[in-house]
């Protein structure tokens, strides 16, 4: 179902991707529990930056090489992850949205690397993983259209939909969605054997919130 180009081989050694299908899955209001230990984990993160700079951040720098590897300024295009800490660093925490986006934006911090979460009703046919060119481009969350040259993304049959730098419109997850599936960007360093377990970990957490059942594989 999902096939990585020869040119992210090249640029990337050992790149991984953590791919995990979830069917059955209910998106809702966050859990008001969820939001206190959201909050408090953001606040914990907070203080932990006051004394740590984010290239301390194992996952953010290994990251960072990614996107040099690609041909990538991680300065001017920064992994989400690292938006999300540089964010946090500021003082900015992220306020709810629904219990998909919030997870995700969880484990986005707890791994310290970039997710992406879709709805796979919006997705169309094989899904491929590549290195985009000059005139590949879309319409991003950050309500900027994207261009992809030299950026690595996910696309569908219908062109590109997501990437670690910022996600597409075309496919966010909403209340609506009931079959999703999600990225992790996994570091090239992690075992197989390390990231496998690493996915059962995350699609369980997902599901204890969102219900639903899961698949997970590492592709490579």
């Amino acid at each position: 179902m999902i096939t990585i180009h020869n040119e992210v081989i090249k640029a990337i050694p050992n790149f991984k991707l953590g791919y995990i299908e979830y069917e059955n899955t209910t998106i809702s209001t966050t859990p008001q529990m969820f939001k206190g230990r959201f909050r408090l984990f953001q606040e914990s993160i907070y203080f932990d930056l006051l004394d740590q700079e984010l290239k301390g951040v194992h996952g953010l720098a290994e990251w960072r090489k990614i996107f040099k590897q690609t041909g990538t300024d991680p300065s001017r295009y920064r992994p989400s992850a690292e938006a999300l800490y540089r964010r946090i660093k500021k003082g900015q925490f992220l306020e709810p949205v629904n219990s998909g986006v919030d997870i995700n934006n969880f484990l986005s911090l707890k791994y310290a690397i970039p997710f992406g979460l879709y709805d796979k009703a919006k997705l169309n046919g094989q899904l491929s993983v590549m290195i985009g060119k000059e005139n590949d481009h879309y319409s991003g969350l950050n309500g900027r259209t994207i261009n992809l040259a030299n950026i690595l993304h996910t696309a569908d049959e219908n062109g590109p939909f997501g990437s670690p730098y910022v996600d597409s419109t075309r496919s966010p997850i909403s209340e609506a969605t009931t079959d999703a599936i999600q990225f992790v960007y996994l570091v090239p360093s992690i075992e197989k054997e390390e990231a496998i377990a690493m996915l059962e970990s995350i699609a369980s957490m997902f599901t204890q919130i969102n219900g639903g059942s899961f698949l997970v594989q590492v592709i490579q």
